[in-house]
């Protein structure tokens, strides 16, 4: 696939759209980022597989996500989208995937399970049933002839 770039009257569109506040360091050239971020994306590849053009992969990956977090993006679709006008290209997903052709039935075995919280709880009740230490008879003189000391014989 070819590298895109946006041209400098669609970013110029872009512009007012975009964060202003910058902390720290200066942000790197946008339209440089923003066409890598939409060369990525248009692509389906992974960032890691964006052109070196575009700048280092970890800055078009950052601010992809971070404005993301921000709503930068769903803000600037929606502002673009509401100006009107009819789109010169209209996109079509043709995403689709194929199943094996037993996903379609529901899981086997028997059809009441009981919950995950009772399930460990069972598990947990019988782990410590297991490890249970059976009861030491004490002799005549309530010693249990452990060879512990007194303070560490669990029969004491």
């Amino acid at each position: 696939m070819s590298e895109f770039w946006l041209s400098e009257a669609q970013f110029e569109r872009l512009r007012p759209l975009l964060p202003d506040k910058v902390r720290g360091v200066a942000r790197v050239d946008d339209r440089r980022v923003i066409s890598g971020i939409i060369h990525v994306v248009k692509s389906g590849g992974r960032w890691f597989d964006a052109p070196a053009c575009y700048g280092p992969r970890k800055t078009l990956y950052n601010r992809f996500v971070r404005w993301a977090a921000k709503g930068v993006w769903q803000e600037l679709f929606v502002t673009l989208a509401s100006a009107g006008g009819p789109p010169a290209e209209v996109l079509i997903d043709s995403t689709h995937m194929k199943a094996h052709r037993s996903a379609g039935g529901g899981k086997g075995g028997r059809s009441s399970r009981r919950s995950g919280s009772a399930e460990a709880a069972a598990q947990q009740a019988a782990r410590a049933h297991r490890w249970r230490r059976p009861a030491t008879p004490l002799l005549a003189d309530g010693w249990s002839g452990c060879r512990l000391p007194r303070g560490r014989c669990p029969a004491r």
